[in-house]
């Protein structure tokens, strides 16, 4: 018996080699990639893990949920996972502060100020005095671009002359359809459910960069990683970025696909809300040349840093050269 378990020992042995060489070479061609357990990304990684369109591209994503932005953040900063999803905003600051981080856009779909559909509130004017709910507190970006469009051309400070409610997306939500609010700005998935409960869009932060010099959509989050780890992993890094690509693209070609996520209970929306926030998203897909939207992150960087001060952008007076990857042939 010994002879043969020797034997045995002796032929299984390079099987058990190519296995380790195969699980390590796997290994090395995943991304980590941590998310939000209940962020919209989730709906195009699952578009994306559903098609295989990730092994289709050379790497295996790996989806890690967790239960909020910092716990992300810190799990990123820690070495965890190798990228998260966060705005352009936090990756300048962190460069300004020594680090390597990089953006590839993901979606340019931003909040907006909604009102119901028979308020009579029809401008920008027409919030002065009101009651508005805020979600993502007083340094939110989308608050402070409104706020800044109508200090400019109303010469009105909507946070003092304005009862304003600064509180969780889905209590805002909630708050505005028992009709507790005159307006609210929310982020853009709650923004489509009340649009299609009949609420209408006064101002969207789009709007608001536009007036104030923007020429285009700036996508507002994206998938954030080091360079470092961009130079060590070129072929999983280009993989990522074609897999997410061809992913927004069938999101936006396939309507079934959007029924799909639905059915399989990725997204719980149905009929005239699934319908409002899959075109919303579409919206949100960029699409722009990549050098349009870097010179329009820039003059809102700026704008951003005057609202909103170091507290928001931190010591870096411009936004940093870098914050875009320079991999990127063109959007995301």
């Amino acid at each position: 018996m010994k002879n043969v378990a020797t034997c045995l020992k002796i032929l299984l042995a390079p099987v058990l080699v190519w296995a380790m060489a195969i699980s390590t070479a796997n290994a090395d061609e995943g991304i980590r990639l941590g998310v939000l357990k209940f962020g919209t990304v989730n709906w195009e990684l699952a578009a994306l893990k559903h098609h295989e369109i990730d092994k289709k591209n050379g790497f295996e994503l790996e989806v890690v949920p967790f239960a909020g932005k910092d716990a992300s953040t810190v799990a990123f900063l820690g070495g965890d996972v190798d990228a998260i999803v966060t705005d352009w905003l936090w990756v300048s600051r962190m460069r300004a502060e020594g680090r390597d981080y990089t953006f590839v856009p993901y979606s340019s779909a931003v909040g907006a100020i909604m009102v119901s559909g028979d308020s009579d509130l029809k401008t920008l004017a027409d919030l002065k005095g009101k009651k508005i709910g805020v979600a993502g507190g007083p340094l939110d970006k989308s608050w402070l671009m409104i706020k800044g469009l109508a200090q400019r051309d109303l010469n009105v400070d909507l946070g003092e002359t304005n009862d304003v409610v600064f509180g969780k997306p889905p209590l805002l939500a909630k708050k505005a359809e028992q009709g507790e609010l005159d307006a609210v700005l929310n982020f853009w998935h709650y923004s489509a459910r009340l649009e299609a409960k009949g609420f209408r869009r006064l101002i969207s932060a789009a709007d608001a960069a536009g007036e104030l010099g923007g020429t285009g959509p700036v996508s507002t989050i994206g998938y954030v990683f080091s360079e470092k780890w961009a130079r060590d992993n070129p072929e999983q890094v280009a993989g990522f970025v074609a897999a997410s690509r061809e992913t927004k693209a069938l999101l936006k070609d396939s309507d079934d696909e959007w029924q799909r996520l639905h059915d399989d209970g990725k997204i719980k929306d149905k009929g005239k809300a699934l319908t409002t926030l899959r075109d919303r998203f579409r919206e949100g897909i960029p699409s722009r040349p990549l050098a349009d939207e870097k010179v329009d992150a820039a003059a809102i960087y700026d704008l951003l840093a005057e609202l909103g001060g170091n507290k928001l952008v931190g010591s870096g007076a411009k936004m940093a050269e870098g914050t875009y990857w320079s991999g990127l042939k063109n959007g995301s």
